[in-house]
């Protein structure tokens, strides 16, 4: 049987741990070649070991992602080896300080701005021309609840999730009627990742479900066949979700 991603070409951000290295394995299990881009070169040569292992392909990318003009220089050389971009899975992201909205300092501000909101913004940018190229484009952005919920001392993280969602779907209401091009937001809730562990340190972990639990979801919304386009796909709302 032929694997659903048999041939394409995935870029994943924030690869080297949590969601992103269980949907980029998921990915790549599924036949789509993974361009692999995170900070932590070790956790990158993990990911290519476990997907090399299960037989399948991976370009590692070390980038950060605030550095944008790499993300720029990324996208001509995907173009040039390529010619296109299949899925785009825009997953890395950071906390910042769960504190006060006055305590925020000025520097975690930007830091979450840059990595939440700004690097997303850059990866369409660059990323759209190569997305069309593809017989049936593919984009993913993981979002969190608190984005549509704020919530006391999340101010930062919160408004950077909200400002992401409007660009995406602005974005998507765009190019609705001129691309095959399928955009949609994730929300995989509570998940077992070290950010999570960050924001709730004394909530028990085996109580929450695993990246990996969420990786087919991923899989499915990457896929040629999944046709919803600007939706909001919450994790614990689909058949994925085992409670």
């Amino acid at each position: 049987m032929t694997n659903p991603l048999e041939g394409r070409i995935t870029l994943v951000t924030g690869a080297s741990r949590g969601i992103g290295y269980s949907a980029a394995k998921a990915l790549a299990a599924a036949g789509s070649h993974i361009v692999a881009v995170a900070r932590t070169q070790g956790g990158l040569e993990d990911l290519d070991d476990a997907i090399t292992a299960a037989g399948g392909t991976c370009s590692l990318v070390p980038m950060d992602l605030t550095d944008f003009d790499q993300i720029d220089r990324l996208g001509a050389l995907l173009n040039d080896r390529y010619g296109r971009l299949d899925g785009l899975l825009c997953n890395a992201a950071i906390l910042g300080g769960i504190t006060l909205t006055n305590h925020t300092t000025p520097k975690d501000w930007m830091q979450v701005m840059d990595v939440n909101l700004t690097a997303p913004y850059r990866l369409i940018r660059s990323m759209d021309p190569l997305l069309r190229e593809s017989a049936a484009g593919r984009a993913v952005f993981v979002t969190s609840s608190v984005a549509r919920s704020p919530r006391a001392h999340w101010g930062a993280y919160a408004a950077s999730k909200a400002g992401m969602e409007a660009f995406v779907r602005c974005w998507a209401d765009e190019i609705e009627s001129i691309t095959d091009i399928k955009v949609n937001l994730l929300n995989p809730g509570a998940t077992r990742t070290q950010m999570r562990a960050k924001a709730m340190p004394g909530e028990n972990p085996d109580t929450l479900p695993s990246p990996q639990d969420l990786a087919p979801l991923i899989v499915d919304m990457l896929s040629p066949t999944f046709r919803d386009h600007d939706t909001l796909v919450t994790f614990r709302e689909t058949p994925y979700f085992k409670g």
